[in-house]
């Protein structure tokens, strides 16, 4: 099904397009997503963390800046080629915002490589080595031959550059090394090129109780002689391709299935983005690199003595736990245990909340385990947008279906770079017999919700899963998100009409409680924040306190610069993009804005709007969300809004969850009119969110921790 007419297209570099640009008012979404990774690379920085968690968030670092040019920086340069000169919210077209994003990408990848160069020296110093070139000990080097001519040379497929062998394809993030030679036998000149297979592990671990470290180029270099016997070597460098990722859907595809497959077999030949040279290159072969690879578009740069940040990733692995965070063991939630493990029974005594990942997602397959196992459930429905690799949610699905029930599955295969693992899933799924839908064309089906339907007295009655986070058993151990359990009937009744919605097309009528996009979700948050403008006007008391992941939409934060001339109170945790101007006189005195970065990645989507109270906890609404304030969510997204009207959930979130998350001081940015972040500095009691949860991981309970801090106002720490 494709989108309605008054749905607007937007490519997927235009999410934060306006009618009229005005930097005056937003912030440049690229420029603020830059900025969100350099505060993750901060995290690098802070000797507060071990060594290797800290190279892991320069991993992590390395990782979201490969993203952000295979897919932001490529529809950007996609637009331009187009002579596409729509301007982005801020005033800039694609050309100026371009440029202004290579000029700090250089430089957060020049930080990067400084980063590197410092924990480097320092993990030296602990006993754990990476090995340059030159550092490679006579009594290892044997060793480490005889590994380079058993594990690593049979793989290798040297390649000449003249004009009898054309320039090979080198694929999406590989890593390769060029060579110049010269044969010694005639003194010929000749170039070939080494690609460095993405199954060989990037790092070979030397033997012995000292952890050294080879990087698998170093060694290619190191036993170039091997490679090329009869030559001599004059220069080797490495050098890293990035290409074009995204995945476009046409109107006009009918098998989305079909389309997907043929789509990431194209994604892997997509057009060079960026170029990266080891810093110290050879000018001649940059020049034919640059030749071969550095077509129109192509940018181009030095990245320093090490591409592929990214993979330092694999070092963590190293069994080092002092340089590592203290291990943490997630709580199963108490209110499950004291109904033996019974799901819906607890469910059914009481709506349930788990703070993910202090409580485990276990009491997610849980619940599904027991749904496929009970013989009076009937059916089992469920959206699936990322599910990982090894899921325990695709097992129980199948073996619910495999007993009989009715299984219907909603894959969405344009979940970005889980295209591939999500058709692998669907496939597994349907040879089950499960009822496997893949919604819109258009559309993703964002929403993260399970459906379970049981026979109980004579009667059906509904149990519902919703979720902030994905249903991926690895995310859910490093993502702060919300589960919410519910046997509440209307709400039942509204989850089954999103069902129909997204596997029918069967529009929504008379829903009780949730609220859809891309149908009326917009619409009704504009009317909470225009309630809270109203509550000001009329002299009452107004507030608002929302976390998400980015907040984007021209629309939405201009009824924020609305409601903050009104005198209403904003407070905003928006951990990554964040185009909205906070603290600027006469536009957003009333609204302030932080991040929190840290351990654990802060995913949770949670809204409360005062409602004209003294006090939030007297009566504010509280709501959990699958959306940001995105126009994509909004508008190209199946998303859900669920407001929380159990009195003990709406506390447990809006008292502990959104109360730590604004009083935290250890981990916290503010952001300033000028769009630059500043570290909170720790007041007199430092307030550790994620150590205070990790210490009191359940929500049951009135957060008894938390009535020891001074203020539960829901102001901002700083």
């Amino acid at each position: 099904m494709t989108r309605p007419a008054h749905i607007a297209h937007l490519d997927r570099a235009e999410d934060d397009l306006s009618p009229a640009g005005d930097g005056e008012r937003y912030f440049n979404r690229e420029l603020s997503w830059l900025a969100f990774n350099r505060r993750v690379l901060e995290e690098a920085c802070n000797s507060a963390h071990p060594l290797l968690e800290r190279l892991r968030f320069l991993s992590i670092c390395g990782s979201n800046l490969d993203e952000f040019f295979m897919v932001r920086v490529a529809g950007l340069k996609g637009q331009q080629a187009h002579e596409v000169d729509r301007r982005s919210a801020d005033g800039l077209t694609p050309g100026q915002q371009l440029g202004a994003i290579i000029a700090e990408a250089d430089r957060l990848m020049e930080s990067q490589q400084a980063v590197w160069a410092d924990l480097r020296t320092l993990l030296d110093e602990t006993g754990l080595w990476v090995l340059r070139r030159d550092a490679i000990e006579d009594n290892v080097e044997e060793w480490l031959e005889q590994h380079f001519r058993d594990q690593v040379f049979p793989i290798l497929t040297p390649q000449a550059l003249d004009p009898a062998h054309p320039f090979p394809f080198i694929p999406n993030r590989g890593l390769s090394v060029i060579f110049d030679l010269e044969r010694i036998s005639d003194k010929e000149p000749i170039r070939e090129l080494v690609m460095l297979p993405a199954a060989t592990p990037r790092f070979v671990r030397l033997p012995g109780e000292v952890a050294r470290y080879v990087a698998v180029e170093t060694m290619v270099k190191r036993f170039a002689p091997l490679i090329f016997p009869g030559y001599i070597v004059h220069g080797a460098a490495a050098f890293r391709v990035l290409r074009d990722s995204d995945i476009e859907i046409e109107e006009e595809a009918e098998d989305l299935v079909r389309y997907f497959k043929n789509a990431i077999k194209r994604r892997r030949r997509g057009r060079v983005i960026r170029l990266e040279l080891e810093t110290g290159m050879p000018d001649p072969l940059a020049a034919v690199l640059k030749t071969e690879l550095g077509a129109s578009g192509t940018i181009i740069t030095e990245s320093g003595q090490l591409l592929g940040i990214t993979d330092l990733d694999s070092l963590y692995d190293e069994d080092r736990p002092d340089l590592k965070f203290l291990p943490f063991t997630p709580r199963f939630p108490e209110r499950i245990r004291e109904f033996d493990g019974d799901c819906f029974a607890a469910i059914a005594a009481k709506d349930i909340v788990v703070h993910h990942p202090y409580e485990t997602f276990e009491v997610v397959l849980a619940f599904l385990k027991q749904a496929a196992a009970d013989p009076d459930v009937i059916a089992i429905k469920q959206t699936l947008y990322r599910a990982g690799k090894q899921s325990a949610v695709i097992n129980a699905l199948v073996a619910a279906a495999e007993a009989g029930k009715s299984v219907t599955a909603v894959v969405e295969l344009k979940a970005r770079f889980d295209e591939e693992q999500n058709l692998l899933w669907a496939s597994q799924l349907e040879r089950a017999g499960v009822q496997v839908v893949y919604g819109f064309i258009d559309w993703k089906t964002h929403a993260k919700v399970s459906l379970v339907v049981r026979r109980e007295n004579g009667q059906f009655r509904t149990y519902c899963h919703f979720g902030t986070g994905n249903y991926h058993p690895v995310t859910a151990k490093i993502y702060t998100d919300i589960s919410y359990f519910t046997a509440d009937p209307l709400i039942g009744r509204d989850a089954a009409q999103m069902f129909n919605f997204v596997t029918g097309y069967v529009e929504p009528h008379d829903m009780n409680c949730i609220s859809l996009s891309p149908l009326d979700l917009r619409a009704r948050l504009v009317e909470l924040i225009d309630a809270e403008i109203g509550h000001a006007r009329a002299g009452r008391p107004a507030g608002m306190w929302a976390k998400m992941n980015s907040l984007v939409d021209p629309a939405i934060i201009d009824k924020l610069y609305e409601a903050s001339a009104a005198g209403v109170e904003v407070d905003l945790i928006v951990r990554g993009i964040c185009c909205l101007r906070p603290q600027v006189p006469g536009l957003s005195e009333n609204v302030r804005v932080k991040s929190v970065i840290g351990r654990f990645l802060e995913h949770s989507r949670i809204w409360a709007f005062g409602s004209g109270k003294r006090l939030p906890n007297d009566g504010a609404r509280v709501y959990i969300s699958s959306a940001d304030w995105m126009p994509r969510n909004f508008d190209r997204r199946v998303e859900y809004m669920l407001p929380i009207t159990n009195p003990t959930v709406h506390d447990q979130i809006l008292d502990q969850v959104m109360v730590a998350t604004l009083l935290d001081d250890e981990q916290s940015w503010v952001l300033g009119p000028d769009g630059e972040y500043t570290r909170v500095t720790p007041g007199e009691r430092p307030f550790n969110l994620h150590r205070y949860f990790m210490t009191n991981p359940s929500l049951s309970g009135r957060g008894a921790a938390l009535k020891k801090v001074p203020t539960l106002s829901l102001r901002a720490a700083p």
